[in-house]
């Protein structure tokens, strides 16, 4: 019986050491407001800068006019009926800096579903109430059903 209650001691104490300075080390994540925006809505030069990245898979954050926007391109799909939306993001603080985290919601066409054979490029803008630029942006990606 004594020897359980050592294993468990140790065994706290080494999951302890484990999680405990990453959740110090973490001042916590805070969700960032947005408002979607469409893409003609979009200030002159990020309508420039789009073009640059629909090819690309990737989230972006842009400061036009001491706004923050973030931008999620999807790359380019062969048919109609593809789309993203983002649906969250989230601040994650360390030290002085801080990144962001864009969780988006990708939607494809159903298999026996007739879309138009033309190349599309999706893509979301959205405006944030962020006052300064992420050092760094990470996209995390979930599928529609």
């Amino acid at each position: 019986m004594k020897k359980f209650g050592i294993l468990a001691a140790i065994l706290l104490i080494i999951v302890g050491l484990i999680f405990i300075p990453k959740i110090i080390k973490n001042e916590g994540d805070q969700d960032v407001k947005f408002k979607t925006i469409e893409t003609s809505e979009a200030p002159t030069k990020i309508q420039e800068l789009i073009p640059r990245y629909l090819g690309e898979e990737r989230a972006l954050a842009c400061k036009v006019n001491n706004e923050i926007y973030v931008i999620v391109t999807r790359g380019e799909k062969r048919t109609a009926g593809y789309s993203v939306k983002l649906e969250k993001i989230t601040k994650v603080d360390s030290n002085k800096n801080f990144e962001l985290v864009a969780y988006a919601k990708y939607k494809d066409p159903k298999h026996d579903e007739m879309v138009a054979q033309i190349i599309t490029y999706p893509v979301v803008v959205v405006k944030t109430e962020l006052e300064k630029l992420p050092d760094k942006i990470k996209l995390e990606v979930e599928y529609e059903d």
